[in-house]
């Protein structure tokens, strides 16, 4: 199946597209390359538009700047591509605590797919003003994430609820850490030449 109807398919009708996902036994690494590598290039190409080019505007003062916009892309694409396999890790180290089967392949598919909205909605870092709007793409992504819990990790129903509350705070914790480090890290220096 092609990433364009994928993408399309666990968007529109994503129940249909679990079940589908779940007959398939594609290999985490393939997945990676096929799937989120292309996907994470969408946030990260926009920040460096938005952030690099385009720029926002501060009492009136217009502030962008390349080596800017290469650090946002930078921190997009690794938050967004290593985002994935923390992500999937966690799901997966959760899965026998919560009666669910361990598969670090279905978990990363898992995922994977449910990062869909988020590495679409990435496309608002080209308005850094409209950067927010990304951000609620992922409340979509976390819907997609519980639904898909049943039929890709065997979730029972009655812990599905429970896995899916404990899977989140841990990966927002994780993701935090690893936003804020890359931050730290990529931008250490680069807040001195803005404009």
């Amino acid at each position: 199946m092609s990433i364009v109807e994928r993408t399309k398919n666990i968007l529109a009708s994503p129940k249909t597209e679990w079940t589908a996902i779940e007959g398939e036994n594609t290999p985490h690494v393939k997945l990676f390359t096929s799937y989120v590598l292309p996907l994470a290039l969408i946030p990260a190409i926009a920040a460096f538009i938005g952030y690099g080019l385009i720029g926002y505007s501060v009492f009136g003062v217009r502030i962008h700047s390349m080596e800017w916009g290469i650090r946002q892309a930078i921190i997009q694409f690794i938050a967004m591509a290593g985002g994935t396999y923390i992500t999937a890790f966690v799901i997966n180290a959760l899965a026998e605590g919560n009666a669910a089967v361990k598969n670090l392949d279905k978990a990363f598919a898992l995922v994977a797919y449910s990062y869909t909205p988020i590495f679409l909605g990435g496309i608002f870092y080209l308005y850094p003003s409209l950067s927010w709007v990304a951000s609620l793409a992922g409340i979509y992504g976390l819907y997609l994430l519980y639904i898909g819990l049943q039929p890709m990790m065997k979730s029972p129903a009655e812990k599905t609820q429970s896995y899916f509350i404990v899977s989140l705070i841990v990966t927002i914790v994780v993701f935090a850490i690893l936003t804020f480090g890359l931050a730290a890290i990529v931008m250490g220096s680069g807040y001195g030449r803005l404009y």
